[in-house]
């Protein structure tokens, strides 16, 4: 998953070039592998800071970062990309540490792997970057699920995908693409893409977990006496009947007329929310028609 290489770092955004030297030279003492043996832990946390710093203490880089954010930057730059042209190993001799001619490698490489030619460690194969992207659906598409083109920039490629959008997705939710994310290394497979879905409101409809609300007007008469009123679900038009007495506010159920029901959970229903309209004007017949029912207290 991108990362937020500031927050690795422990740094704000606006941090200068020093500060971000000091705050990588003080987490690499602490978790560097050779103080650390066999401390599987730290080598991940030590990887991590290092990745943080491969592009933070490049300028082309850090700016490719705050421009486009950690999705942006993902889908420009490939692990092999982050620690091209790299003063790694500069930097771990200025550290103390044994960085050679490949920190790279001894970095990401194969830690306790076979043995190649010659006795040399082998580069272990890696998965590639995980790439996130946000994307804004129609509500009813994440109610009801469907197709959704997705375009994206892959590896310097501009890829169209086409995208099952499960029926019942919640905004915030995260769909995984399998093998669209970043390039592997040595031989890995690609990383995977991460789609987070934002949804549009809909003038219509609310939802509340696998519940949704629709507004449905009747009159005052209809009300106190009770009427039948047309109610537009998502998929068609439904009659219900109001009954004498009726309260504004009050809600009649559509059983399974909410979200679609999925493996485990079952369809949701769609609530009526009756709204008593009372008109703005009133011709002399209806004034007078009131005035006696207000004598008799209603």
């Amino acid at each position: 998953m991108a990362k937020d290489y500031y927050a690795v770092l422990g740094l704000e955004k606006s941090a200068a070039a020093t500060q971000i030297k000091k705050a990588y030279r003080k987490l690499a003492l602490k978790y560097h592998p050779d103080k650390n043996p066999d401390d599987a832990k730290a080598e991940e946390r030590f990887k991590e800071i290092t990745e943080a710093y491969a592009v933070l203490s490049d300028p082309e880089k850090k700016q490719q970062y705050d421009q486009f954010g950690e999705a942006g930057f993902h889908q420009r730059f490939s692990q092999e990309d982050i620690f091209r042209n790299s003063n790694l190993g500069d930097i771990f001799k200025e550290f103390g540490f044994g960085g050679g001619d490949d920190p790279f490698g001894q970095l990401f490489g194969n830690r306790g792997g076979h043995q190649g030619c010659g006795g040399h460690q082998q580069p272990r194969p890696m998965k590639g970057q995980d790439y996130l992207m946000r994307i804004t659906i129609p509500f009813r598409q994440a109610v009801l699920g469907g197709e959704r083109r997705v375009d994206l920039d892959r590896n310097g490629q501009n890829e169209q995908l086409q995208v099952r959008i499960p029926a019942g997705v919640d905004a915030g939710q995260k769909l995984r693409i399998s093998g669209k994310g970043g390039a592997g290394s040595n031989g890995g497979p690609a990383g995977d893409l991460m789609l987070e879905i934002n949804i549009t409101n809909d003038p219509r409809f609310r939802r509340e977990d696998r519940d949704l609300f629709t507004t449905v007007k009747t009159s005052f008469s209809g009300a106190c006496l009770g009427s039948s009123v047309n109610v537009e679900t998502l998929e068609e038009t439904k009659r219900i009947k109001i009954k004498p007495g009726t309260q504004n506010g009050s809600k009649v159920r559509l059983k399974g007329f909410g979200v679609p029901g999925r493996p485990g959970k079952q369809a949701g229903d769609l609530y009526a929310v009756i709204e008593v309209e009372i008109p703005a004007e009133l011709s002399a017949e209806q004034k007078e028609l009131l005035e006696k029912l207000k004598e008799l207290n209603l």
